[in-house]
């Protein structure tokens, strides 16, 4: 699986010319261990979702209970409030009374509770008509119960949301607003100033082709404006940051969709406030105003990523592939040692996952230049050398990228992921294409979407980001199969060239 990772030009593969030169006859090991990074922020996903709606669920269960015993009685409501309690739910689901707003609103849920309680009541009722039609429902019982079944609705989930509304202003949770001005700072204005919409600014993310120029204004205006994606990051993890307000469409441009990319991988919950959430659609009925400002909740769930199964996979193939291929790896080593010197090994900087540097290990295949007026040795590929013929050979046969399967098994790369790439690259490729910094999501891999579509080191940058971000955002199993059997059928092609 070294074939799409072994095609990055030579001086790809060794250490950058501002690297210290290692001495005379030191082989390059490979380091102990990956540093310590960063704790991500928290994710708080679907699971925080489900726990917030959990109140209203029981509030829900309840108030039908209490309407069911009185109606049916003793001897029929047992047996009928699972069916009435479980379709009720599945209504309100549908409805979307469960995906609240920063403000909910039960007047504007009114008419849906209603609604749904009377159709809940008449099925029962046809129910109860055919199964016992001595114990058929009058119309005007029916109509009493459908009328005290939503009042309790009503009831419960006032008290649900009174108390959250006190839980919002106690502990309101850290937010970022992305969007130009002045909508931005008019939004953090009002958030700043209500406190029970649960929802504090602490920075505001310029947008589109307004990030480049966004600027700090005059005086004391709310919260800073977070102009890079180091900022934006250092935001997150100090305020902890759980919401995300975009009031332009998140999808309307790269740079917007690439803040959002960072924010679902992040956990935030997202929204849609201002004029942009009326063209989106019409929001649920439960989710009232943000003083004046229309909201919605985006329904986007982090990306899998794969997780401790495509981790426990990674770990067992680069096992096993270390263990098959060490004769092989042993015939390398000492014919590169005794064709061209000491050192054996070259590494050179990468990142990783969340941006994370580490060391890429392959086998030299440069002839190292002689020593400079140091004494120290030159690192050929990085002062201008030229590869040995031990070395075309290793290229050629793509044996030069079999130290990286030491790479899968520290964590550092995958076996499917996007392609490994140095750090000054990188930031010159993040400046030119805002999609670029979405791809270090996901560890590194030998192989990879964008790599079997033939899309390597000198390709447009905006076609690879644009592959490694679909393999991320639709990973699966599945996909992960496919394009390791694509990479081992370019083998044979790739090996003979």
């Amino acid at each position: 699986m070294t074939t799409d990772s072994a095609d990055a030009p030579p001086s790809a593969r060794v250490r950058p010319p501002s690297a210290a030169p290692a001495p005379a006859g030191a082989a390059v090991r490979p380091p102990r261990g990956p540093a310590r990074e960063t704790l991500p922020p928290p994710r708080p996903g679907r699971g925080q979702r489900r726990r917030a709606a959990t109140p209203l669920l029981a509030a829900d269960a309840l108030a039908t209970a209490g309407a069911a015993l009185p109606v049916l009685g003793a001897g029929t409501a047992p047996l009928a409030l699972g069916p009435m309690v479980l379709g009720l739910l599945l209504l309100h689901s549908r409805a979307g009374l469960y995906r609240l707003g920063p403000a909910p609103s039960l007047l504007g849920a009114l008419p849906v509770l209603l609604g749904r309680a009377a159709v809940c009541w008449c099925a029962a009722a046809a129910v109860l008509a055919a199964v016992r039609p001595a114990q058929a429902l009058p119309p005007a019982l029916l109509a009493g119960a459908v009328a005290g079944h939503t009042a309790l609705l009503c009831g419960a989930r006032s008290l649900v949301h009174r108390a959250r509304r006190a839980a919002a202003r106690r502990r309101p949770r850290a937010t970022l607003i992305v969007g130009p001005d002045p909508a931005a700072r008019q939004l953090a204005a009002v958030l700043r100033a209500r406190p029970e919409y649960g929802m504090r600014p602490v920075g505001l993310v310029a947008a589109g082709a307004s990030a480049a120029a966004a600027g700090e204004p005059p005086g004391d205006a709310g919260p800073p404006r977070l102009t890079s994606p180091q900022d934006i990051t250092r935001a997150v993890i100090r305020h902890t940051v759980r919401d995300a307000v975009f009031t332009v469409p998140p999808h309307r441009d790269p740079h917007t969709a690439a803040l959002l990319r960072r924010f679902i991988d992040q956990g935030s919950a997202i929204w849609l406030a201002g004029a942009a959430a009326t063209l989106e659609g019409r929001p649920p009925p439960s989710a009232g105003p943000l003083w004046g400002f229309a909201c919605r909740r985006l329904d986007t769930d982090p990306p899998r990523h794969g997780g401790a199964g495509k981790r426990a996979l990674d770990l067992v193939l680069a096992a096993v592939a270390l263990v098959v291929t060490a004769p092989v790896l042993l015939v390398c080593a000492l014919a590169v040692r005794l064709a061209d010197g000491p050192g054996v090994l070259c590494r050179e900087e990468h990142l990783g996952r969340g941006g994370r540097g580490f060391p890429l290990l392959t086998f030299r295949t440069v002839r190292p230049c002689p020593p400079d007026d140091g004494g120290a040795e030159g690192d050929g590929a990085a002062d201008g050398g030229h590869p040995s013929r031990v070395g075309r050979l290793l290229r050629r046969t793509k044996a030069a990228g079999l130290p990286r399967w030491w790479n899968v098994l520290r964590g550092e790369l995958s076996l499917v992921g996007p392609a490994p790439e140095r750090p000054a690259a990188a930031e010159r490729y993040t400046r030119s294409c805002p999609e670029y910094g979405a791809r270090h999501r996901m560890a590194p891999g030998l192989t990879g979407l964008a790599q079997v579509h033939g899309l390597r080191a000198g390709s447009p940058v905006a076609d690879r980001a644009r592959f490694d971000n679909l393999y991320i955002d639709t990973w699966s199993w599945g996909q992960d199969l496919r394009i390791v059997l694509r990479a081992l059928a370019r083998l044979p092609r790739r090996a003979g060239r």
